[in-house]
């Protein structure tokens, strides 16, 4: 298909990401499931027909062992989440392709559901593709012409009206939008509980049931700790 996937992503850094998670996670935990949602992410594109890869980081020297096999790699630019979107549509541009952008968050999504989005993207009178997510947010934005990420410019990111607010933006300019299904970024504990359970294989999810294991037995080491000074006492 005539289309590249574009990766929107934090390099995954301790304190720097998933900071949401921040209690009942660590912050290393924090970003050790980041780095597995980032993973997960570039394999699903990686495993797509996509013409095109291309990795759009904050920090390029941050990120350790990631497999960028098949990726072409750029640096984030501009102050705010919505000007970063609308530089790396334009820094990711090549002639002939349309772009389907998608973040880290959603590591559920997997090669077929990307692909579909991309498919649906170049079907005769759509100019653009979004994706719900549950929060109110997008998890995906897919459109013919990178110029028209400028219209995100001006769009309130990270708020329940985000993906309402870029519909509205998208349908002022007179573009045709096609819907994608709705996914769940994973922001919270119990988001990060639904990713994993609806990709079981994933690394995301080897991550979470590693993390969630070590806070029970935790959990199992305070209370004999605290039976054993009862009975001391």
């Amino acid at each position: 298909m005539n289309v590249q996937l574009l990766v929107l992503a934090k390099a995954p850094v301790p304190g720097r990401v998933k900071t949401r998670l921040c209690p009942p996670c660590t912050p290393v935990e924090a970003a050790a499931l980041a780095r597995a949602a980032l993973q997960d992410t570039l394999d699903a594109v990686r495993a797509t027909p996509a013409q095109r890869r291309v990795l759009a980081i904050d920090h390029p020297g941050e990120l350790g062992d990631l497999s960028l096999r098949g990726f072409e790699v750029i640096t984030q630019r501009g102050p705010g989440l919505a000007t970063r979107i609308a530089a790396a549509f334009a820094d990711a541009a090549a002639p002939g392709l349309a772009t389907v952008l998608v973040g880290m968050d959603t590591p559920q999504v997997g090669p077929d559901r990307l692909a579909a989005v991309g498919a649906r993207l170049v079907h005769v009178g759509v100019d653009a593709v979004l994706g719900p997510a549950r929060d109110g947010g997008w998890w995906t934005l897919g459109l013919h012409d990178p110029r028209h990420a400028d219209l995100l410019r001006d769009v309130p990111m990270s708020r329940p009206d985000t993906g309402n607010a870029t519909r509205v933006a998208l349908r002022a300019a007179g573009l045709r939008i096609a819907a994608a299904p709705v996914e769940r970024d994973v922001d919270t504990a119990a988001d990060a509980a639904a990713a994993a359970a609806a990709a079981p294989e994933s690394g995301f999810a080897a991550a979470w049931r590693q993390i969630t294991a070590r806070a029970k037995d935790t959990r199992t080491d305070t209370r004999t700790a605290a039976r054993a000074k009862a009975g001391v006492s």
